[in-house]
């Protein structure tokens, strides 16, 4: 026997339903079903708000991004009540990460110390991307209030006195459709059809990272991620799948090693990557090079703008982007999910029609957010930087940067805290950073005659000062930006 308030609440959940699917009306229209568009369906879904969820293809989708999700994502995915779509799709577990310069490792685990709310010491999770997504796409369609459709959005529909955006206009199954809702959330990705409504500045692509899917490789420490640095662009290096191993090579748009003329990306590959490798992994790489299927994605970066188009809400890669070097996509992503879900929820925001309100609640979430990502933003821009140092003061840093993770103790607990996540503090990573350009300069200026070592010491302290400040600056300020 049912009470009154289950059959009222059934009632209306049958009423929006047909809201939805006789007249396309939700109070959500959410373009996109991959992480963030997800992840937002079924939080705003649990809220019991309508949520129309489109997407231009639900086949599970086959791509070489997303695949490692930090601790801090993960433990975002877990206050989403997500955390079983972690489940059932071989993934791998990611205790931290070694880092391999000039076939000289150092350990950089997860600080084991730093627990989650349940007590857990962090761990990531690497997987097929598209394994995961299918997973999130099953948990929106079983979401009560969350109707997922099949549908390609080609524009915004909005009302041309006001500028409101009060839907999309979309094909289904190859026919004119519209859907409307009180918010529209653009969550299509980094190839965003409709990010010019948001922002004019376009993604910043310096390198691509090329990609083989090797099959059993020895790793050197196992349950880890693999970063190789040198004369070199980073290369990543983890595990996918019980047998799948995933390589990844940046290599900067200008490489010479990668024109055609000197054999493009396979002799990129043979004549750089393959004798830096370790030896238990040239095997595999050999084999998944000689198959021949290479795939590349551009490494892009673009900072995040307040969300300021009444009736729109733009977010994930359409929204914000950072070099995948530290794997810190979708825990901004999951992180932004809850940070939304509880800044717009019916108790802060009763009706999603209040405009002002909503834009207000907008205005928030782009400065509280960056507890989380502004850290993983810069770090991973910053990182870069280092990781594929091209200049003499760069590659100072770059052996600053490895020696001070030797030192062990904070000086890899805070770095990888902030990498993965759960240090949510920008003013640690600025502390790290500056703390890493001064041993450098300590490191370096010892390479000279020690009679020269005030003088080294004051002139190479300038040079690699200002370089750590060319450096990170740019993205700091970036951040700071509305």
């Amino acid at each position: 026997m049912h009470t009154s308030t289950e059959v009222d609440f059934r009632s209306r959940n049958d009423e929006l339903e047909k809201l939805r699917m006789n007249h396309h009306e939700a109070d959500i229209v959410i373009v996109g079903a991959g992480i963030a568009g997800c992840a937002l369906a079924v939080a705003f879904g649990k809220q019991g708000r309508s949520v129309v969820l489109l997407e231009r293809s639900l086949k599970e989708p086959d791509r070489i991004v997303g695949e490692l999700l930090q601790p801090g994502g993960v433990r975002a995915l877990e206050k989403l009540g997500l955390r079983d779509c972690l489940e059932g799709i071989d993934s791998i577990p990611c205790h931290g990460y070694e880092v391999i310069y000039h076939q000289n490792p150092v350990h950089i685990p997860y600080p084991p110390y730093m627990v989650s709310e349940s007590g857990e010491a962090p761990e990531g999770r690497s997987f097929h991307h598209g394994r995961l997504i299918a997973n999130l796409r099953e948990a929106a369609h079983n979401t009560a209030n969350v109707t997922v459709i099949e549908s390609t959005v080609t524009s915004l529909v909005n009302d041309e006195y006001t500028g409101q955006i009060l839907g999309v206009q979309c094909k289904t199954a190859g026919a004119k459709d519209c859907f409307f809702g009180s918010l529209t959330i653009i969550a299509d990705g980094s190839s965003s059809n409709f990010r010019k409504f948001h922002s004019k500045d376009a993604p910043v692509v310096r390198s691509r990272f090329w990609a083989l899917e090797m099959i059993d490789p020895v790793l050197p420490r196992k349950y880890h991620g693999h970063v190789l640095l040198g004369d070199f662009s980073p290369i990543l290096i983890y595990q996918i799948g019980t047998h799948e191993t995933r390589i990844l090579v940046d290599i900067p748009l200008d490489s010479p090693t990668a024109t055609p003329k000197a054999g493009g990306v396979p002799n990129h590959m043979r004549e750089v990557v393959l004798p830096v490798l370790p030896d238990g992994v040239k095997e595999s790489f050999s084999k998944a090079l000689e198959a021949g299927n290479l795939r590349s994605m551009p490494n892009q970066w673009l900072p995040p703008r307040t969300n300021k188009l009444p009736g729109a809400l733009f977010i994930g890669d359409a929204f914000n982007m950072r070099h995948p070097l530290t794997g810190g996509g979708m825990t901004c992503a999951f992180n932004d999910a809850v940070l939304l879900s509880n800044l717009l929820s019916p108790q802060n925001v009763p009706s999603l029609n209040n405009t002002k309100l909503v834009l207000k609640q907008l205005k928030t979430f782009h400065w509280k957010r960056k507890d989380v990502t502004a850290v993983i933003n810069i770090l991973a821009q910053a990182l870069y930087s280092l990781f594929a140092a091209n200049d003499d003061n760069l590659r100072a840093l770059q052996a600053g940067c490895f020696q001070y993770f030797k030192l062990g103790g904070n000086c890899v607990d805070g770095p990888c805290g902030l990498l993965a996540g759960i240090i949510r503090n920008p003013l640690v990573l600025i502390g790290h950073f500056f703390a890493v350009a001064v041993y450098a300069i300590w490191i370096d200026a010892r390479k000279y005659p020690t009679i020269l070592l005030p003088f080294t010491l004051l002139i190479r302290g300038v040079v690699l000062l200002y370089t750590a400040c060319v450096v990170i600056f740019p993205y700091i300020f970036a951040e700071l930006r509305s």
